[in-house]
């Protein structure tokens, strides 16, 4: 609810795989499904896919789901991969983790197809999934990350985007990579993983860096990405131009590139039959991203200005001059984001991230450049949080304003299963930490500037939906992603594309703005 123009690539790839044998899935949101708007008697199996912040509703939606069906649940998603939640408190049948598509053919094949799971013993022979056998969670293991081909082969569905209520509005979010190249490791102090100082990760070759001798899962300490879909793979070019093309003629109008780090494209074509686990070298593939860029970009809606690309995440470290002039030459005026987390060096180093706040700084000089909108990331509450961080990190968020930085966005640590905090608490709310409300404070001050910078621009939106708590008003989205906008005497106009004069800032994630007729 939180982020309703936001349609990720998970339940579309389910889909996909769901349609290629036949059956006829539909996605419904969380919140249409507690409303009543789904008769969920019509349907034989639910699938839930969660954050983990999401156990709420997905125990709620699961709840709904028995009053009215004996079906089987299987749950996916981050939220998966604490099997113990899945199963135990949000009462799944049966959790699918990590990489769901070939799992989920297999339990098609053993009798889901007809709606029904497969036995006790034949699960007991399966890898990547968990379930419960009376009252103890049962886990044969993880099912190998697919290799690059396998992963290539699979059709996510694009007519099921309909499905989605603001589908027509929503940044839509298509796969070009899965997996992540960062395989350094946490070496903040935690009980029985501490770091042994091998230096493997960092100086090892490609192989060597795959596995830890003391089990530290890969990455940043925080993250549980390269534990649960391994090193980059990349999509190929006419895979991911189909999937756009198939979402454009849906009605799909904002397509996000999505990736874990999107100048990791290619990459691993690099150093195949190699892992990429190394975040640094070698540079980026240059040649791979011109032709999936240049490709994109041909496709009429995006010539015609009628609907528009965006990148999400980039690491730091390898925003070289030619990685910016590249994206600045395809993506010019669109949002790209760079991770800090910490603005403090050690802290970073400490914490397992690939480029230093330093580097990072530079990106986002390089980007801005090159006429890109960067947008920087930060998180309160770390392991490893202390006061010379936390004036470091406040330092560095005002370093990144000034180097060209268009907004903070800022996260609160909460501890992901199969990353290296998975056991450590949540972060208390900013409000109740003074070292979390000092960095709390300084995204915000920041944040509400930069949106007073935007009063008088012009900005491309497409009308969206009826504003909750004022009926006067319109919610609209940016083209290519920004600030909420409200805009007064737009009725009629919703699914339009429209241009609006920023007339004032509402708060820091909200500007007021007027049509230009």
């Amino acid at each position: 609810m939180a982020t309703r123009d936001v349609i990720g690539a998970g339940p579309r790839a389910v889909a996909g795989v769901l349609e290629q044998r036949g059956l006829e899935p539909r996605i419904a949101v969380a919140e249409a499904v507690l409303n009543g708007q789904i008769e969920l008697k019509d349907y034989d199996i639910l699938l839930v896919s969660g954050m983990s912040s999401d156990y709420p509703a997905v125990r709620r939606v699961i709840s709904k789901w028995k009053v009215t069906s004996k079906g089987p649940i299987l749950i996916g998603g981050p939220l998966s991969s604490s099997p113990e939640d899945a199963l135990v408190r949000a009462k799944g049948d049966l959790a699918i983790i990590g990489e769901a598509e070939h799992t989920l053919g297999e339990l098609l094949n053993m009798g889901l197809d007809c709606g029904r799971l497969p036995s006790k013993k034949a699960l007991s022979q399966m890898l990547g999934i968990a379930y419960l056998d009376g009252a103890a969670v049962k886990m044969r293991g993880l099912r190998p990350v697919m290799a690059r081909e396998a992963y290539d082969s699979t059709t996510p569905s694009t007519k099921i985007i309909k499905d989605y209520p603001l589908f027509y509005a929503a940044r839509v979010y298509v796969e070009v990579l899965r997996g992540c190249s960062n395989y350094l490791r946490s070496r903040i102090a935690l009980p029985g993983s501490t770091c042994v100082g091998c230096d493997l990760c960092r100086s090892g070759g490609l192989e060597d860096r795959y596995d830890c001798p003391i089990g530290i899962p890969p990455g940043c300490g925080y993250c549980s990405v390269p534990s649960l879909y391994g090193p980059p793979k990349s999509r190929s070019v006419e895979k991911i131009c189909d999937e756009i093309r198939g979402l454009l003629s849906e009605g799909v109008r904002r397509i996000v590139l999505s990736a874990p780090g999107f100048l990791d494209y290619g990459r691993d074509l690099l150093v195949e039959p190699k892992p990429l686990t190394d975040p640094r070298r070698p540079e980026p593939n240059y040649e791979a991203l011109e032709r999936l860029l240049s490709r994109i970009m041909e496709m009429d809606e995006f010539t015609d200005g009628e609907a528009s690309v965006m990148i999400e995440n980039i690491k730091g470290a390898l925003v070289t001059d030619h990685a910016a002039d590249l994206l600045g030459r395809y993506l010019q005026g669109t949002p790209v984001n760079i991770g800090f987390e910490t603005g403090s060096e050690q802290h970073s180093l400490q914490l397992g991230r690939p480029s230093t706040p330093e580097e990072n700084l530079h990106a986002v000089r390089r980007l801005r450049m090159a006429g890109l909108k960067p947008y920087v990331y930060f998180i309160h509450g770390l392991p490893g949080q202390n006061n010379e961080t936390v004036v470091e990190t406040v330092k560095a968020m005002g370093e990144s304003v000034e180097s060209g930085a268009s907004r903070i966005i800022l996260y609160r640590f909460q501890p992901l299963p199969m990353s290296a905090f998975c056991d450590l608490p949540m972060a208390p709310p900013a409000a109740k930490d003074h070292l979390s409300g000092q960095i709390f404070t300084a995204a915000q001050e920041a944040n509400r500037a930069l949106k007073e910078e935007l009063v008088g621009r012009r900005v491309r939106v497409i009308i969206a939906e009826q504003y909750e708590r004022d009926n006067n008003f319109l919610v609209a989205y940016p083209l290519k992603h920004g600030p909420v906008v409200l805009v007064e005497g737009a009725e009629g106009l919703v699914g339009d594309v429209v241009e609006v004069a920023v007339s004032g800032v509402v708060s820091d994630r909200m500007v007021m703005g007027r049509l230009r007729r």
